[in-house]
């Protein structure tokens, strides 16, 4: 007689996100030597405020310009060996790929949006323990935007990125507990 095991939950959720999903440069969406590029940076923390070394953060963002089309070549690969070429260089791809370091930082360096209203950067959270994917919003100014005034005072602040010295700007993201990042759903 064959034993039969019973189901265990699934743990496709990580973390492995470090070992496939990363690319070369994936953090520098500005091409190098811009004067005009800033840095997003900042934690994950998980719901006891631990920060979550090994998070994978996308990043999608208008160019300068308004701009949403974007540029072929982040996740280029090379024809001989089938890995990533990474970037061209030269070109504004408006995506960016970061994984978390052991720290729990990231860092995205990148060019300001140009989006209608207030400048931000969308992000998708990938994480240990998430079944699903979060989405939100990395904004580099405050003032008025209908998705920041829909919110309760006291939840706004967790979509505002804090401008720091040599245009950096921080926004910490937490999963979960108190101060938790505001997550949009969409349907």
């Amino acid at each position: 007689m064959t034993e039969r095991l019973l189901p265990t939950p699934s743990h496709t959720i990580g973390p492995f996100y470090g070992h496939a999903l990363p690319f070369p440069d994936g953090g520098r969406v500005a091409p190098q030597g811009r004067p005009d590029a800033i840095t997003l940076h900042g934690h994950v923390y998980d719901g006891e405020g631990r920060t979550v070394p090994d998070a994978l953060l996308d990043f999608w963002q208008a160019a300068p310009d308004g701009s949403v089309t974007g540029a072929p070549g982040s996740m280029r690969r090379d024809p001989s060996t089938g890995g990533f070429a990474g970037r061209d260089g030269v070109g504004f791809t408006g995506f960016g790929r970061v994984p978390t370091d052991a720290d729990g930082h990231y860092a995205l360096h990148t060019l300001m949006p140009g989006n209608a209203g207030l400048p931000y950067i969308s992000v998708c959270v990938f994480a240990r323990g998430l079944t699903h994917h979060l989405f939100t919003r990395a904004y580099l100014a405050d003032g008025t935007d209908p998705l920041l005034d829909a919110l309760p005072a006291g939840r706004r602040g967790t979509l505002l990125a804090a401008g720091g010295p040599h245009r950096t700007y921080r926004f910490d993201i937490r999963l979960q507990g108190e101060g938790e990042t505001v997550f949009l759903e969409f349907t």
